[in-house]
């Protein structure tokens, strides 16, 4: 665990382990702490991982002005970590809603980035659609399990403006590959780890100018990969392939039986694909 001083004062943690080229990794949530990450299915083998605990998470500190929760009020943090390693350029992976954040900070700093790396993300930033029927059509790709009819009367309500205190339980099985003790333990863990009252601030007013950042991406320089799982609702194929036509220079991948964790779902098939793009996008 590693200490550095955002602008604003707040202190900031950031997780590093592992052997190679610093690898920064962004977490979603939004507003959770890295630890969930892990070692991104045995990434941590071949580069370092350095996770930021987003401020108000983790081993960050609360900011005193809570207002900073704003994801666009964020990128400042991500700079900070860049100074703080030294480093001239970044490899930046974000994962779900830490995607937001990773693509506003591009987008201010695009000389800063060497490879942006988005998994399974959030559109929050890009402003692109996820209609209902994408998500539901998605989620019918499990139609064998034994959960799915709960589940996905859950998914209907929810889509459809309806979702009751349960709904949420009841679909979290469609966001794994397999919903067994390990996957329910790995769910309410990361529920711990996420600042509940920071999340609700993450995406308010003034977040996110989905045009101007659009117009910033269309010019990005650098290598993107954008790795979708086949089964996730939370990021469905459809959807992830136009996010990846808004780079000029991005490799987009879908890894089969994925849902929106896959380096848990298939560990050896996401390190491949990921340090793959690292030593071909040089």
């Amino acid at each position: 665990m590693s200490i550095f001083t955002a602008s604003d004062g707040t202190r900031l943690a950031c997780r590093g382990a592992g052997d190679g080229p610093p690898l920064i990794c962004l977490p979603g949530g939004p507003m959770q702490s890295a630890a969930y990450l892990g070692d991104l299915g045995g990434l941590i083998s071949h580069r370092r991982l350095v996770g930021l605990d987003p401020r108000g998470t983790g081993e960050s500190a609360v900011p005193a002005d809570t207002a900073s929760y704003r994801c666009d009020r964020q990128v400042d943090d991500v700079e900070a970590l860049r100074a703080h390693l030294g480093l001239d350029r970044i490899d930046l992976l974000a994962h779900s809603a830490g995607a937001n954040l990773a693509l506003l900070y591009a987008a201010r700093h695009p000389d800063r980035v060497a490879r942006l790396l988005l998994i399974t993300p959030s559109v929050y930033a890009a402003g692109l659609e996820i209609t209902a029927e994408d998500r539901l059509a998605t989620a019918r790709l499990r139609g064998e399990e034994p959960w799915f009819a709960s589940g996905y009367a859950a998914l209907k309500a929810i889509t459809a403006g309806r979702g009751g205190a349960d709904s949420w339980q009841l679909v979290a099985p469609f966001f794994h590959a397999r919903w067994d003790e390990e996957a329910r333990d790995f769910d309410a863990a990361g529920e711990k780890e996420k600042n509940q009252e920071a999340a609700a601030a993450y995406a308010g007013d003034g977040a996110f100018d989905p045009a101007a950042t659009r117009r910033s991406l269309a010019a990005f320089p650098s290598p993107v990969l954008l790795l979708a799982g086949e089964r996730d609702l939370g990021a469905p194929p459809r959807v992830m392939r136009e996010f990846a036509e808004l780079f000029p220079h991005a490799e987009f991948v879908v890894q089969p039986g994925a849902g929106h964790f896959p380096w848990r779902d298939d560990p050896e098939r996401f390190v491949t694909a990921v340090t793959d793009f690292l030593a071909d996008a040089r």
